[in-house]
Order: structure tokens, then sequence, then C-alpha cells
């Protein structure tokens, strides 16, 4: 129990675990109130009050993402064009990846800033610009771990052939990570599409609880990531 607790606190220490568990938080509190307000057809108050309580941790981790430009910026820097041994496509996906990832910031940040009357222009362009960039990220992330799966299972491949012995485990946690962001990912893109203007695929068509179950899902394997040491980075 108690290694549970210090557990807890050292993930609320860090700004990345925080947002993680906040994010939680917020798409859980959609899920239920989805569930409770579909089920008593929008008159349930309980199901309100999650639903407002999950819109306002949503605005808190909008705010918070004011400061993370620079370190957007440092990460894209020190990775620059990437490592000239690594696959070709993976550099050139990540790259683009980090750059979609480096615009989404201050779209969002001017979508923010009309919002509360900080500037004077229309928030709608902003909002949709910023949420095309978040989804053109995630496609990329996915494009990005079915290859570096492909490259995987080409490396054991040629292992094998060279009789040298695997490292079980190790592999297993390889594939199991990048199987885990595909599926965060695709959850993240489900509802990435349904932010977009109406007309746009499916957008607008899913209920709260649908959002809010993506959006759990995704999280959860963010938190069981950063907890395993892998990388899970959603907005």
């Amino acid at each position: 129990m108690a290694s549970s607790v210090n557990g807890l606190v050292n993930i609320l220490e860090s700004y990345r675990g925080r947002d993680k568990v906040v994010r939680t938080l917020c798409y859980g509190s959609q899920l239920a109130g989805g569930v409770l307000c579909q089920k008593a057809s929008g008159r349930s108050e309980l199901g309100k009050s999650l639903l407002v309580f999950s819109a306002q941790l949503s605005q808190c981790r909008t705010v918070l993402r004011l400061f993370d430009d620079l370190s957007m910026y440092a990460y894209s820097r020190d990775y620059g064009l990437g490592a000239k041994d690594e696959d070709s496509a993976l550099r050139c996906m990540s790259v683009l990846n980090n750059l979609a990832d480096q615009l989404y910031y201050p779209c969002e940040h001017l979508a923010w800033a009309a919002d509360a009357k900080v500037i004077s222009t229309q928030s709608g362009k902003w909002w949709t610009l910023s949420t095309a960039l978040w989804g053109i990220s995630l496609l990329l992330g996915i494009m990005r771990s079915l290859r570096a799966i492909v490259l995987f299972k080409r490396k054991l491949k040629q292992r094998e052939r060279d009789s040298e012995a695997p490292n079980g485990m190790e592999n297993r946690q390889q594939l199991c990570s990048e199987v885990f962001s595909i599926l965060s990912s695709m959850a993240d893109f489900a509802n990435a599409v349904n932010w977009m203007p109406p007309g746009f695929l499916w957008a607008g068509k899913f209920p709260d609880w649908l959002v809010g179950l993506l959006g759990t899902t995704s999280s959860l394997i963010g938190l069981y990531q950063m907890c395993a040491g892998g990388s899970g980075g959603s907005v």
C-alpha cells in the first residue's frame, strides 16, 4: 500500500506524470458523465456535473500547455534529422512528427487566447488547425510504429539466420510498446477526427461517453507505458 502511494506521489510530482493523471481523470469523468446522461436522457445531475468537471480539467491542461513550446523545441533540436544509422523512413516520419507537434502548440495557444478574449480573432479556425496538426502527428506516429514493428521482425529473422539467441523478454517488451502506441494513437485519432468541423468523415458524431471511452483507453495506455518506462505522449 505504501509503495503504491509513493509511486503515485512520484508520478504527480513530475509535470508529465501529473498531466497523464489529469488526462485520465478528464476522459474518465467524460465517460462516466456521458453514460449517466445517456441513461437518464440528459436529466442526470451527476452526469452533467461530471461533464463540467471533465471540461474544466481539459481547460486546465490547455493552459498548462502554454509552457510546452520550449521543451518541444529542445526535443526537436536534439533529435535534428535523426541518427545516421537509423532507418531513413523512420527518420523522415519522426522529423515530420516533431514538426507537426511544434506547430500544434502555437495554434492551440492562439485558439485559447481568442476564447479568453486575450486577442481579437475567431478561435474556430485555430482550433481546427491545431486539431488537424494533432491528427497528422498521430497518423505519423502510427506509421512510425508500424515501420518499427516491420524492422523489428526483420531484425529477429536476421538473428535467427545468424544463429544468434534473441532476448525473448526484451523482444516482447519492445513489440508490446509499439503495439500499445498504435492502439493509443488510433483511439486519439478517432477523437481528433470527431473534433474536426462537421462533414469531415465522422466529425461531431461521437457521443460524450464514446469520446470518454477512447480517451480513457489512450490515457491508461500512456500511464502504463510511463510506469513501464515506455513513451506515450498524448495531447
